[in-house]
């Protein structure tokens, strides 16, 4: 939604200053311009990335136009999953959860967060090692050098589609001056044509440049900042998910390994105390 207003601003006020100056909007409209742009721009991003990279890039553009779904609420979800979880093996003992783990769709206390069950990767990041402690007793430390790798591994593939947005949108400025030439190579064509006319084709050709530019930084460059952002948010539910875990494997008390879970996430997010812990109470007593 943001993404669909700030692209309303860029417009208005850009094109809107140059009606206001006395510009005519319809000399910026160069169809062909726009296909050299384009079409060139593609081309060097088909060229530069892999499969992987393409699909992985189609697959975030999307993702672009809604909302972000890492609000309060489901970080809420989270820690008082993670609560009830370590509260039952507290209770009745590690082999408890098994069940729990190796089927979470039909799991009692997955069902009751179906926010959480939807995200397929956190699940599947808790249960993995959910399954681990009970597989055995683990070593604190090599748990949490696994962690770390496994986020960083997560990291990693979610910057190919930033970084292959930032590579377009960088490209773009020089596609329009490539464009630019192809109108200057025009109008030298034609240099017999009157002043007139020479100066309109010189307007056309000026137009490339133009919008390469606008198109990098008003339009294609924000958006790999806006995946940016969007990734640093799935990152940090791992996060929490790993400080909590590692608190319970130290041997600290659900609360209190929630506590730690809760003093990671974002303060825009972050609920109080008081908040998650009527929550939790909340949530244990739903059926």
């Amino acid at each position: 939604m943001f993404v669909i207003v700030g692209y309303v601003i860029v417009c208005a006020t850009v094109f809107g200053g140059y009606a206001l100056a006395g510009g005519h909007l319809g000399a910026l409209w160069q169809p062909l311009e726009v296909l050299m742009i384009f079409g060139g721009a593609f081309g060097a991003f088909v060229v530069g990335n892999d499969t992987k990279a393409l699909k992985a890039t189609m697959k975030a553009l999307p993702t672009l136009f809604k909302g972000s779904k890492f609000n309060k609420s489901l970080y809420m979800d989270l820690l008082a999953l993670l609560f009830e979880i370590l509260s039952k093996i507290r209770k009745e003992g590690m082999m408890s959860i098994e069940k729990d783990v190796d089927d979470p769709e039909s799991s009692a206390l997955f069902s009751k967060y179906p926010n959480i069950l939807h995200d397929h990767h956190l699940v599947e990041f808790i249960t993995d090692y959910l399954r681990l402690m009970v597989s055995g007793n683990m070593d604190a430390f090599q748990v949490e050098n696994l962690m770390d790798n496994e986020i960083e591994t997560h990291h990693m593939e979610g910057h190919v589609p930033v970084h292959c947005i930032a590579r377009l949108g960088d490209g773009l400025p020089a596609f329009g001056i490539v464009a630019a030439v192809m109108g200057v190579v025009h109008t030298m064509e034609n240099v017999a044509l009157p002043p007139a006319e020479l100066g309109i084709l010189i307007a056309h050709a000026l137009v490339g440049t133009f919008l390469g530019i606008l198109l990098a930084y008003g339009f294609i460059g924000p958006l790999s900042g806006l995946l940016e952002q969007k990734l640093e948010e799935s990152s940090k539910m791992f996060q929490t998910v790993k400080v909590t875990l590692l608190a319970s494997l130290n041997g600290y008390a659900p609360a209190i390994a929630v506590e730690f879970g809760r003093k990671v996430l974002y303060s825009t997010e972050r609920p109080g105390f008081s908040e998650l812990e009527d929550h939790v109470k909340q949530a244990k007593s739903a059926k």
